[in-house]
């Protein structure tokens, strides 16, 4: 594997990108959401790293990978073994991007407690909970509108989305909700609040409304 793996220059990343090949990141999603090639994806290796990539990712465009340095392999691999085809890595990662003057985009992170105080005041806010039916079911913010990550593989989906709304988007933890949020990226949407710590953090900002009950008495 070490042999095959190819190492990519920032020019040739970019001419690869101008050839629709796709730039997946596997650095773990806090370091993700301060900055990355724009329209790359994100999936941690961290995470259910091949899983998500099997589930969401194209099957018939190559690769080029953003690792973090020592995981090009591993990267690389895990993904080869579900048939991907592996383009190549860039060399020296996220940071030669960087220290080249290349164009970075980023995601914004914010806590939970910072979204109790914008809810209330804006009027545009679209809360998207991108976990299993299953988890939303148990629990959820109230209006929270719930698309599974899984389901990011349908642009129907994720197109209803109008340009004034600010999508503040959230999972259980946090891994998913970067990966749906470099999906959204690439496909143009960037009003996008990450909330940090995920619904774990949510259920317990007493400000967040969980039940139409809650938000009824609010209201009052």
């Amino acid at each position: 594997m070490e042999g095959t793996l190819k190492p990519l220059s920032v020019a040739a990343v970019k001419e690869a990108m101008e050839q629709e090949v796709v730039v997946l990141d596997s650095r773990p999603s806090t370091l993700f959401t301060l900055g990355f090639v724009p329209g790359s994806i994100n999936i941690g290796l961290d995470g259910k790293y091949a899983e998500w990539a099997e589930m969401l990712l194209p099957a018939k465009k190559p690769l080029v990978l953003v690792t973090q340095p020592g995981q090009e392999v591993e990267s690389a691999q895990k993904l080869q073994d579900k048939g991907f085809t592996i383009a190549g890595y860039l060399e020296g990662g996220f940071d030669a991007w960087r220290n080249s003057g290349e164009e970075v985009d980023l995601i914004i992170d914010i806590e939970a407690d910072e979204m109790a105080m914008d809810l209330p005041f804006d009027e545009n806010i679209l809360v998207m909970d991108v976990r299993q039916p299953n988890e939303f079911a148990e629990g959820h913010v109230v209006d929270a509108e719930n698309v599974p990550l899984a389901e990011f593989t349908d642009l129907v989906n994720i197109a209803n989305i109008e340009e004034e709304q600010n999508v503040y988007i959230h999972c259980g933890a946090g891994y998913r909700s970067v990966i749906a949020a470099s999906l959204l990226k690439r496909q143009g949407i960037h009003n996008l609040r990450n909330i940090l710590g995920g619904w774990d953090a949510i259920r317990e900002e007493p400000r967040i409304k969980k039940t139409k009950e809650e938000k009824k008495k609010s209201e009052e």
